[in-house]
This record gives C-alpha cells, sequence and structure tokens, in this order.
C-alpha cells in the first residue's frame, strides 16, 4: 500500500488544520517552525480498533484448527496405533495418488487451452475463451452421480455396446469402472481445470510479444517458443492454479464416498460417524491438514525467486497465430472435448432428468430445500462480506504492517481448511461449550438447556464464514486497492474518521467488488458439502445434500432439478470471471 502523502497546498473547502498537525490534532514527527528541533512521533503502546479487530477475527478463524491440534493430541481414547496399523496408510497412499492424477490432468489441460485460446485464433476460439470455464458450475459430486448413470454396468453406453455386439454378460467384454479411483480422478479433472485454465491465461495475456519474437528468431518454432519460453514465465501462475486445484481435491468428499476412494476426507468420516471416535476422526483430520500446509508450502517455495518482469517500459500484446486447416481442427477439439464432457454433456443429462421427473420435483419440499440453501448462503455471504470489508480496510490504514499482514493470513487460514477438518473443527468447541453451559445451568436451576450452538444453522454459517473469509477479503482488497490514497487524505483533512470514510467515500467507490465477493462466497456456500453434512440441523437439508443423499440411493433423476439449480447459480461467477478477463485484455 503507498504510503499517505500530506497535501503542501490546502484543499479548497477544507477545514483549517494547525501547524505541525494532522486533521486529528496528532503531532507530524517534524515541525516547520523557525529554529524548532524535530518532535519525535509517538508510539501508540495499544492497538486501535482496526488492528485489534483483525487480531480478535484471525483469532476466531484459527478457533476450529486449534481444536483439531487439541483433540488430535490428547484424545479421550487413542487410537493411533490402531490407525497406523490398519487403515491411515492405505488413507494417505490413495491421497497421494488421488492429487498427482488430478495434478497432472489439470495442468496438462488447463494449460493446453490456455495456450490455444490465447496464442492462437481458430473458429470458435473466442467462444472458448469464456466457455472453457463453465464446468467451474458443476461440483465434482454432481458430475460423479451423472457419468455413473451413464457409464455403469446398468447405463445407456453399456447398454448401447451389449446390443451393437452381441454381448451377454460382463465376462464378454471390459469396460473401464467409473467407480474406481482412476473414476475419481477423471471426475475431479473436468471440473477442476478450470482454475490453472483461468490463471495460466491470464499470465499469457500479461506476455509480451517481444519475448515471443526474439525466442523466433533464435529458431524456435511457434509450438517450442510456447513450451520454452511463454510456459516457464507462467510458472508462478500455474502453480497457485495447481494448489488451488489440490486444495479442492483434497476437501471432495462427495465423489470420493460414491466411487468408494479411500481417502483422507473418506477418512474423516469413517473415523468420526461410522467409528464413533473423535478422536481418531480429530487425528485423521490433523493429517489431512497436514498434507494441505505442506501443499501451501510447496507452492510458495516453488514460485519463490521465480518472478518475470519486463525489461523494457512498453510491452507489446500478444499477437494471436491463425490456425487453418487440420491445425484448425485439432484446436477446436482439443478445447471442445474438456468443455463437452466436463460441462455439455453433464449439464444436457440434468437437463434431460429435470424435464422428465418435473411434476415429482417441483413440489413444497424443493422450494423448502431451495430456501434452506439460498437463506443459509446468503446470510454467510453477507456475513463474510463485512468481516471481509473490514479485514481490507484495516489492512489499508495500517500500510501493510508485519502485525496486520500475519493477522490477515491467520484470517485467511479457513478457505485452505477442508470442509471435512473445518466441521471437525467446529464441532468439537461448539459441543464442550454446550455441555459445559448445560452443566451449570442444571446444576444453578435444574433445567437442562441441551445443545445450544452444535446442530444449528449458526455453526453452520460459522464454518462457512471462516471457510470463505479469505475469498471475500481478497476481492474487496483487490477493489480498495484501485482507489487512490489521495482520497483518504482528503475526506480525513476534512475531519472525518476512518470510518466515516469508509462508508462515505470507500463503499461507493467498490461496490462492484462487493457485489462480486457476495456472489463468490454464495455460490461456493451453495455447493459446499462436506461441512454441511457434518454440521447441518436435524431434518434440515440443503439442495448439495438432498442431491448427493438420493443420487448416493442410485436415484439421480428425482434430485436432477435440484443439481441443475446448483448448476444454475454456479454459471454467474463465470460469467463474472469472463467478464473481467475481457475487461483487463481491452486495457
Amino acid at each position: 500500500m503507498n504510503d499517505l502523502s500530506v497535501p503542501s497546498a490546502p484543499v479548497s473547502g477544507a477545514a483549517e488544520v494547525n501547524p505541525g498537525r494532522d486533521s486529528s490534532g496528532r503531532g507530524f514527527p517534524h515541525s516547520d517552525a523557525p529554529g524548532s528541533a524535530p518532535v519525535p512521533a509517538r508510539r501508540r503502546r495499544w492497538p486501535d480498533l482496526w488492528s485489534a479487530g483483525t487480531l480478535l477475527v484471525a483469532l476466531v478463524v484459527c478457533l476450529p484448527v486449534a481444536a483439531v491440534v487439541w483433540m488430535a493430541f490428547f484424545p479421550s481414547e487413542n487410537i493411533w496405533p490402531h490407525l497406523m496399523e490398519t487403515v491411515l496408510p492405505d488413507y494417505i497412499l490413495t491421497t497421494l495418488w488421488l492429487m498427482l492424477g488430478v495434478g497432472l490432468g489439470t495442468f496438462v489441460i488447463g494449460t493446453a487451452t490456455a495456450g490455444l485460446v490465447t496464442l492462437c485464433r481458430f473458429p470458435g476460439s473466442r467462444v472458448f475463451e469464456w466457455a472453457l470455464l463453465t464446468p467451474l458450475a458443476i461440483p465434482a459430486f454432481v458430475i460423479a452421480f451423472v457419468y455413473t448413470d451413464l457409464l455403469d454396468y446398468g447405463g445407456p453406453v453399456q447398454i448401447t455396446l451389449r446390443a451393437l455386439f452381441g454381448w451377454k454378460t460382463p465376462r464378454d467384454y471390459w469396460f473401464p469402472p467409473v467407480r474406481s479411483l482412476g473414476g475419481a480422478i477423471a471426475m475431479m479433472t473436468l471440473v477442476l481445470y478450470p482454475y490453472v485454465y483461468l490463471l495460466a491465461r491470464s499470465a499469457f495475456l500479461e506476455q509480451s510479444q517481444a519475448v515471443l519474437e526474439v525466442s523466433r528468431t533464435l529458431g524456435c518454432s511457434p509450438v517450442r517458443a510456447f513450451l520454452r519460453v511463454g510456459l516457464p514465465m507462467a510458472r508462478p501462475s500455474i502453480a497457485v492454479g495447481l494448489a488451488l486445484v489440490l486444495m479442492e481435491a483434497l476437501n471432495d468428499f462427495g465423489t470420493v464416498d460414491f466411487f468408494a476412494v479411500r481417502t483422507l476426507s473418506a477418512g474423516v468420516f469413517n473415523v468420526w460417524l461410522i467409528m464413533q471416535n473423535r478422536g481418531g476422526g480429530a487425528q485423521v483430520a490433523l493429517v489431512l491438514l497436514t498434507f494441505i500446509l505442506l501443499l501451501v508450502w510447496l507452492e510458495r517455495a516453488g514460485r519463490q525467486g521465480r518472478r518475470y518482469h519486463e525489461s523494457g517500459t512498453r510491452s507489446t500484446p500478444v499477437r494471436p497465430v491463425v490456425l487453418t486447416g487440420w491445425k484448425a481442427a485439432g484446436a477446436m477439439l482439443a478445447c471442445f472435448l474438456p468443455l463437452g464432457l466436463g460441462f455439455l454433456l453433464p449439464a444436457a443429462q440434468l437437463t434431460v432428468f429435470a424435464v422428465q421427473r418435473f411434476s415429482e420435483s417441483w413440489t413444497p419440499a424443493f422450494f423448502t430445500l431451495a430456501r434452506n440453501s439460498l437463506a443459509l448462503s446468503f446470510t454467510s455471504a453477507a456475513v463474510a462480506l463485512v468481516i471481509g470489508l473490514f479485514l481490507a480496510y484495516a489492512v489499508r490504514l495500517g500500510r501493510d504492517t508485519p502485525f496486520l499482514r500475519w493477522t490477515v493470513r491467520l484470517a485467511s487460514l479457513g478457505y485452505a481448511v477442508p470442509g471435512a477438518v473445518l466441521a471437525v473443527g467446529v464441532l468439537i468447541p461448539f459441543s464442550r461449550f454446550d455441555n459445559w453451559l448445560d452443566g451449570v445451568m442444571l446444576e444453578a436451576t435444574g433445567w437442562k438447556l441441551g445443545l445450544l450452538m452444535t446442530g444449528t444453522t449458526g455453526a453452520l454459517m460459522f464454518a462457512y464464514v471462516v471457510r470463505f473469509l479469505a475469498l471475500s477479503q481478497g476481492t474487496v482488497e483487490a477493489g480498495l486497492g484501485r482507489v487512490r490514497p489521495s482520497l483518504d487524505m482528503a475526506a480525513r483533512t476534512l475531519g472525518r474518521s476512518p470510518a466515516q470514510v469508509l462508508r462515505q467515500v470507500h463503499v461507493p467507490l467498490v461496490r462492484g467488488s462487493l457485489l462480486t465477493a457476495v456472489l463468490l462466497v454464495f455460490v461456493d456456500c451453495m455447493k459446499e458439502l462436506p461441512a454441511t453434512l457434518l454440521l447441518r440441523p436435524f431434518n434440515f437439508e440443503t439442495l448439495a445434500t438432498h442431491v448427493y443423499q438420493f443420487a448416493s440411493d442410485e436415484r439421480l433423476e428425482q434430485s436432477a432439478l435440484a443439481a441443475l439449480s446448483i448448476v444454475v447459480v454456479g454459471l454467474l461467477p463465470v460469467i463474472l470471471l469472463s467478464r473481467s478477463i475481457r475487461q483487463s485484455r481491452q486495457g
């Protein structure tokens, strides 16, 4: 954040300011009076309201993680040796294979498609620029249900193959099993590659044509210039995209549970709910959290010291290469396959099911599910926006001091925590507090209060806000960064307090960023499954849990309307992302 400077000329209409004093009456570090000695600036011994509030938010966000660590190290029944001898090695190995497969698949698809639509021109390339983002709208567990219905033994694909070739039993032919580790990798790759595509394309757009032309003069073909120059220069952005992909893969529960893939995320549910051991569930959650922290460290270490800058003062935008003939056809096919398999085919199948079962699905129960999801997601998004705005403005006021930098990083920790781990971390302190309060009231008055926080929508909202607060704070901070610091100083010289400057100056200027933050958090809350399954109140269902339960019972058709509703809502941030990329390219 740039330092704010005191204007040398008086502002028209501004209140009179005493020499050597700012608008709040505090002394400046120096005085311009003749013969006066420099006066050292006073240092606050206590943090102001903004810094103290930021620290409080960071501590609250870290509470679930601290609860998981505490329960893992001090369980009531330690089954760690039993987990190490039985299921934990299998959980870890399967998780590693899942991360490797999804990471490799998303890297290949994301960077290849980003390079094609950015550096080349072929029929349909303008459409593919935004259409390749649409798989982000489909949750991984939804696409897993759709492809299982299509590709399983009783699905239309295998039925057609048996009719064409006269096969009678599974012994007569081989078909790749969709409910497997490979199937889970394929499903997640199809819906998560847009993370890599988005960041890789942004990096390619920022590169200069001059750099690629120099490589061409040295004898590189267009493909070699991309592989040896363009791709390495985009490495920091691609690393961030891969880190996001792997975090989402580790967070997934619906896909791996439906496919019976024994990952750490599924292990948290198995040990916590099936084995009925909270300490063991916390220990598996701690291992999963260790994977996340290691992933974040590797991503930062991989980008350290690998920044690329333009050597000149002017940057020429990349001029796309026009493809014709079989090259254009190959580029169209390479872009259409991930789009068709990741969005068009699943969306079409859900639409067919929704139309066929519309009379069965369009019921008061569906409206209850939609109301639950919309109210819960919108309220959580509004709370996350208020807190995110507070954190972003505190950073602006504090000029990015080390204290604020570290506290905001702590407050952003929740986004890296998988939903299953976060749910365990919320249940532990909330249940302890409810039991303590119930015991106190029972001893004092003889009344049993029961559970006031555990198993309520309040606990679920708390988990949503903690998990997606970083999304809100980052979006708002990016918007505030585009506001000139001189506007803050002008408002302060007119006697406005920091809170008044925020309300009267910044909020009207960054309305677009505020709406974007609300929308992004809202959509992610609509799609969140692991935390919702563990924390939702009794007999309280959302669209996501409804789809998961019906599809798990092989009744995807009855839940197709709910799944399609989630997909339609998920398209909103895709449209925003497409518009922002197009505007940045025009700028």
